[in-house]
């Protein structure tokens, strides 16, 4: 459980850095339209603090910590939501500077970005059938 509670304070402090940096890059570089780096926020927040304060209520229940699947989450997740949250910041970088990217560089940016978004997705699938297994017990 204290695992969880810990990993859910890191994410919690890093989107509200993310928060703060895009309100305030974006206000310094003059950019009020929407942009990719706005969602850095929510992902961190909802992906990860949210995601491991339910896990912490389950681990403080039940053996959920003690799961080879749990423990495989916790390796896939944690690298694929920071990767999502790393390539959104920087296609929102690039979204308020105006930069004008060469087809390769916008695809790498999209590609490094889906990599993340399924490695997130495995992670979410771990979870859940670490949660059926701890239903069967």
């Amino acid at each position: 459980m204290k695992k969880c509670l810990n990993l859910s304070l890191v994410y919690a402090i890093a989107a509200m850095a993310g928060g703060v940096f895009y309100r305030e890059f974006a206000k310094w570089n003059g950019y009020t339209g929407v942009t990719a780096l706005g969602k850095v926020h929510t992902h961190l927040f909802l992906l990860g603090m949210v995601l491991f304060l339910i896990a912490a209520l389950f681990a403080s229940h039940t053996d959920l910590k003690e799961q080879k699947l749990f423990r495989i989450f916790l390796k896939v997740y944690n690298i694929g939501v920071p990767l999502t949250a790393v390539m959104l910041a920087v296609r929102g970088i690039t979204q308020v500077l105006g930069l004008t990217l060469s087809t390769g560089a916008d695809a790498a940016i999209s590609g490094i970005a889906g990599i993340g978004h399924i490695f997130t997705g495995a992670g979410l699938i771990l979870f859940i059938l670490s949660l059926k297994r701890l239903a069967k017990n």
